[in-house]
């Protein structure tokens, strides 16, 4: 494949994530807004972010260090929310198992949501599309996300305190986790281990320091991958 080629794929990437930019600008803002609420100063703010770039796994973080959780509660509320990040490496080892293992970093660093469902979509439509394509793509799909995320947690951050409690901005939060959970309900699997999810986590809202949320995420990753075997 010429070098020409692979950037036009890349292209083709950066112009399949361009529209994820709408969800991500509120959501990377909110998060900046919520962690300064919660006492994060910018450097540990945008530590968060740069260094994780999951937005569910921070906020679930974030909200059990407001709740005052233990550290190990916190590290576990991060995992359970991203251990779909575990499923989308295994699905991507056929795409890009044979890149270079610096490649290989990269995609796991960037693999979240948007980039994973994007070139996965771009894989199945194009199966003659080479390892090296599929990289370029991938990292394509990655480049309008990634330093938006980054930079408008700083804004979040920077602008948290003028924002007056009258524009109710938290709002958005559970607005934008429908944004991105709702086009993911694709199948049966998928519905039975959300209605799983908001069951048990309503059920266990009393438990202290947001542990209902780990047994409502077990629980759902369950019921999950039973209805998926069954069917």
């Amino acid at each position: 494949m010429t070098s020409a080629t692979t950037k036009s794929v890349y292209w083709e990437g950066v112009r399949a994530g361009a529209p994820f930019v709408i969800v991500v600008v509120p959501f990377s803002l909110l998060f900046g807004v919520a962690a300064t609420d919660a006492g994060l100063t910018l450097g540990q703010a945008m530590g968060f972010s740069v260094l994780v770039i999951a937005g569910a796994s921070q906020f679930a973080a974030l909200q059990m260090m407001v709740d005052q959780a233990g550290i190990a509660l916190v590290l576990l509320a991060a995992l359970a929310v991203n251990l779909r990040m575990a499923m989308y490496s295994a699905a991507l080892v056929p795409a890009l198992g044979q890149a270079p293992l610096w490649q290989r970093a990269c995609v796991a660093y960037l693999l979240f949501d948007q980039t994973y469902l994007a070139s996965v979509k771009a894989y199945e439509e194009r199966p003659a599309m080479g390892v090296r394509a599929r990289i370029a793509y991938f990292f394509g799909v990655a480049t309008p996300i990634t330093p938006i995320w980054c930079g408008m947690t700083a804004v979040g951050v920077l602008v948290g305190a003028t924002i007056p409690p009258a524009m109710a901005l938290d709002f958005a939060l559970p607005i934008t986790f429908l944004a991105m959970v709702a086009p993911m309900l694709r199948t049966l699997a998928h519905v039975a281990a959300a209605f799983t999810s908001v069951v048990v986590a309503l059920a266990l809202s009393g438990l202290p320091s947001g542990f209902g949320l780990l047994i409502a995420a077990a629980c759902a990753m369950v019921v999950g991958v039973l209805v998926e075997d069954r069917t």
